[in-house]
């Protein structure tokens, strides 16, 4: 009887300190970027803690290796990121998150992988990674009164039915409100909020992820490089995402380029060296003059089966919008922009964007038979725009969405005649259309 008691009391103690660890829990974990050597790994709690990783090579538990111990504070927003470093290219691992020494049991798959060396040995592998922009997470105390915004938060399960290796998140991640925006500790409390939500913790433990900004994670509607804050914008951006950059040498911002397989992105910060949308005097730019010229650069640089370029806004729409594209606004610095990809000679650039809250696929054949395409994923879980929308000439007919979407994009194919496969579903995970684009040569 004695020995039984004693066996009971073992079980609830050992169940006690498990949900104790759960509870210290506040997101995560999350995939950050993904190269042969080494992996980021993310997590958040809800307290200063002592917090680790533990991985192995799937199907071999006993090869486990740890990645350094972090302790998290108040400071950071109690986030930590921490290197997976003893990894082998091309390879599958589980992994475990610790908890102030302590395993934290979760109910869903937790792996991640490292990129192949295919390089000089084989055909580059086919891969799929989502993408999309326009995240709102309601909080009725702080949203304005009436019909709530966002709305069909199961679209973060959808997509993570769908097995994407990782995932392009291309701005208004997070909805900051009049709360938020003027303090540091306003602002950690809504990526917190976001970052929490249940239906998005299982993508994030298995997909790995890279983001940019638009205007609603970067500050106030439309906000431009006067945003008097946007350094602590900048700050928490650093703390909740893992890219593998940010900004470029000598800029701040949040400017990024990684390679997945043998296509490359180039993440661009529409928001940090913007002007001012109705400012009358002086420069006129959306970019700034570095960025663009780095853009340039890498393009003409890159030896990319295709070259997707990321960034909040439309750049190819014509549409006289009431958002905020780049003929819109930047009329000049986009035919710059254009004429410069032209004359390069550059060939498969693909624009990956947001923000519009309807989703749609744009083309733009340039003068020496190069073509452009500007595909547009919005919103995830915002309120779609159900409006009639303007006329625009680059269009590709039948590929508007105006209900809460999110796309893929499949890249399969030898080394040199690789295909796009473009996909765009709905909130439940149902097809709405596809198309193909096959590698220019």
């Amino acid at each position: 009887m004695k020995s039984a008691t004693g066996l009971l009391f073992f079980f609830l103690l050992n169940i006690t300190s498990l949900s104790a660890q759960r509870d210290l829990l506040q997101s995560g974990p999350m995939l950050g970027y993904s190269e042969m050597r080494e992996v980021m790994l993310w997590v958040q709690t809800t307290e200063p803690a002592r917090v680790q990783f533990a991985y192995w090579p799937q199907g071999e538990p006993k090869e486990v290796s740890y990645t350094r111990t972090y302790n998290t504070w108040k400071e950071e927003a109690f986030t930590a990121h921490l290197y997976a470093d003893q990894v082998e290219p091309g390879t599958r691992y589980d992994y475990e998150l610790l908890i102030n020494g302590k395993t934290v049991k979760l109910d869903y798959p937790t792996t991640f992988q490292t990129q192949s060396l295919w390089q000089w040995r084989t055909d580059p592998p086919d891969f799929t990674f989502a993408l999309g922009s326009c995240a709102y997470i309601n909080e009725k105390v702080y949203d304005r009164p009436g019909t709530p915004y966002g709305d069909k938060y199961q679209i973060f399960e959808s997509i993570h039915q769908k097995n994407p290796e990782m995932m392009i998140w291309m701005g208004d991640n997070i909805y900051l409100r009049e709360v938020d925006w003027y303090s540091q500790n306003g602002i950690f409390k809504r990526y917190t909020h976001t970052r929490s939500l249940p239906e998005m913790q299982p993508l994030l433990a298995s997909t790995h992820h890279y983001a940019t900004w638009d205007d609603h994670d970067y500050g106030p509607n439309n906000s431009d490089r006067g945003f008097i804050h946007k350094e602590k914008t900048l700050e928490a951006f650093k703390l909740f995402w893992a890219n593998p950059t940010y900004g470029l040498p000598g800029e701040a911002g949040v400017t990024t380029q990684f390679q997945w397989a043998d296509v490359e992105f180039f993440m661009l910060d529409n928001r940090y060296f913007r002007t001012p949308d109705w400012r009358k005097t002086g420069d006129r730019t959306l970019i700034g003059e570095a960025q663009l010229q780095w853009l340039i650069d890498a393009l003409v640089y890159s030896r990319a089966s295709f070259k997707f370029v990321v960034i909040g806004g439309q750049v190819l729409s014509t549409a006289e919008t009431r958002s905020e594209t780049y003929l819109t606004f930047f009329p000049e610095e986009r035919t710059r922009l254009l004429k410069m990809i032209e004359e390069e000679g550059l060939k498969n650039v693909i624009f990956l964007t947001g923000d519009v809250h309807h989703s749609e696929l744009n083309q733009l054949k340039l003068a020496n038979g190069n073509v452009l395409y500007d595909f547009t994923v919005s919103p995830f879980t915002a309120g779609p725009d159900k409006r009639d929308l303007p006329r625009n000439g680059l269009l590709v007919e039948g590929t508007i969405v105006q209900e809460r979407n999110f796309g893929t994009i499949e890249v399969t194919g030898p080394r040199t005649d690789r295909t796009l496969t473009l996909r765009v579903f709905n909130s439940d995970g149902e097809e709405l259309w596809m198309r193909t684009i096959n590698q220019q040569k």
